[in-house]
């Protein structure tokens, strides 16, 4: 590559970023609130995909952060072997981070806008490609309440802001901030019709224009995770109690904690030079029962009930499966890790719960491994054994929508989370 004497003569990862504006110029399907009307009217604020590349040695990853609920994962691990046929390496080394935002567009749906996309970061990983170079980075943790268990009951959050600081080896100069959060990208509810990046998008105004430098933010564990601000005229499930404030500026207001909160812990961070980066994959084999006709009946009344869902589609594909002779479902979980320095970027395509992200950090014992959800993709709820047994939105509700992408039609088995944790656990760079 261009900088590959350079590159050596300094001994540390090198890095280099691009970003490129993914906003459809017309009305478009989105995905996110099981509306009958889904159409977008107009943008609220404009979505980016942001593509980042690391080399030290012979290792190269590429960590992109994308604004969109997550595509599917065929769409995922499609756009994976694109990017790494043009870096010349394996699909296990690009991670896809999802923002989780509920205002973009539905790649199912949109093939025309879904291939633009494509596009549009294959050309920003080409033009990256070109500019690599040194830095020093370290990781370091805010603390912050952003977000709040939607279940009242549950004391249960991951507060960690996880920031990674890097700078250029030669100016000091800020080179990226790369952030893990926590909490629902859906500040905005389903009044919402306009497009946008939803709070992920105002952290990186406010924190670019506090810094200098480019602004990467992740989501976390947030399955359960709902955001303590919200802006909507309409009251929705997941802000129904005294706990939640509602805001006309609510995006602002998550924006400025979150920057209020990494303020104090940014100079703090020390860059060192980085000798240590893996990007991998590993694969687990998970499964879901189909339910009896008589158990579908029932969780189709319970959904229409409290949440409004119609389920007439999901009956028809459990019918479909039982006359078929189909009693499970098998969902084969790719687990993918980003490590660099002391801290590592883990995440499966499911919208996991917090319990995830501490249960594996505290077996860990380190306090940088972010264990996520939406990566490479979205694939319905995991909830932990506690809230398979409550039921509710999360674990059987939001299928009747979702299950036509999710390749199944009930959550998967109670046992999963136990399994999912443990070979998170015992393929982790730190966990072994």
């Amino acid at each position: 590559m261009k900088n590959k004497e350079s590159l050596k003569k300094h001994d540390t990862v090198s890095f280099a970023y691009e970003e490129v504006d993914i906003t459809p110029d017309k009305p478009v399907h989105t995905i996110g609130f099981g509306r009958e009307d889904e159409v977008s009217k107009g943008v609220l604020h404009g979505l980016l995909a942001q593509v980042s590349l690391w080399q030290y040695a012979e290792e190269l990853g590429c960590l992109l952060s994308i604004d969109h609920i997550g595509f599917s994962k065929q769409h995922g691990n499609a756009l994976r072997k694109e990017v790494g046929e043009i870096l010349g390496i394996g699909m296990e080394k690009v991670m896809l981070c999802f923002s989780h935002t509920h205002s973009a567009p539905n790649d199912s749906v949109e093939k025309e806008y879904s291939d633009f996309v494509d596009n549009e970061i294959k050309k920003a990983v080409v033009s990256a490609s070109k500019k690599l170079r040194p830095i020093k980075g370290a990781w370091g943790n805010a603390y912050g309440e952003i977000g709040l268990n939607r279940r009242k009951e549950s004391k249960e959050l991951d507060r960690r802001i996880g920031v990674f600081k890097a700078v250029d080896v030669e100016s000091g100069c800020l080179k990226l901030l790369l952030l893990r959060v926590t909490a629902h990208a859906n500040v905005l509810k389903a009044d919402n019709y306009t497009i946008s990046p939803d709070y992920f998008g105002t952290v990186r105004d406010v924190l670019q224009e506090q810094y200098g430098c480019p602004v990467m933010v992740t989501q976390g564990a947030s399955g359960n995770v709902a955001p303590k601000y919200f802006s909507s005229n309409i009251t929705p499930p997941d802000a129904c109690d005294e706990r939640f404030i509602r805001s006309s500026k609510a995006l602002n207001i998550m924006a400025q904690e979150l920057a209020n909160q990494v303020s104090k812990v940014i100079d703090s961070i020390e860059p060192v030079g980085l000798k240590n980066l893996a990007a991998y994959s590993k694969f687990i084999d998970l499964y879901a029962d189909v339910p009896s006709y008589e158990r579908a009946l029932e969780v189709a009344k319970e959904a229409k009930a409290f949440a409004g869902i119609d389920g007439a589609m999901w009956l028809a594909e459990v019918r479909r499966l039982q006359k078929e002779g189909i009693k499970r479902q098998k969902d084969t979980t790719e687990i993918q890790y980003f490590s660099i320095g002391k801290g590592c970027l883990c995440g499966v395509a499911n919208e996991i719960m917090c319990e995830f992200a501490l249960r594996s950090m505290d077996l860990i014992k380190n306090e940088y491994f972010y264990f996520g959800g939406y990566t490479n993709g979205c694939t319905g709820y995991f909830p932990t054994e506690e809230e398979f047994d409550k039921g509710g939105y999360e674990v059987y509700w939001s299928m009747l929508i979702f299950y036509i992408y999710h390749g199944r039609v009930f959550p998967l088995n109670r046992n999963a989370c136990t399994d999912l944790i443990h070979a998170v656990v015992e393929n982790a760079p730190h966990g072994k």
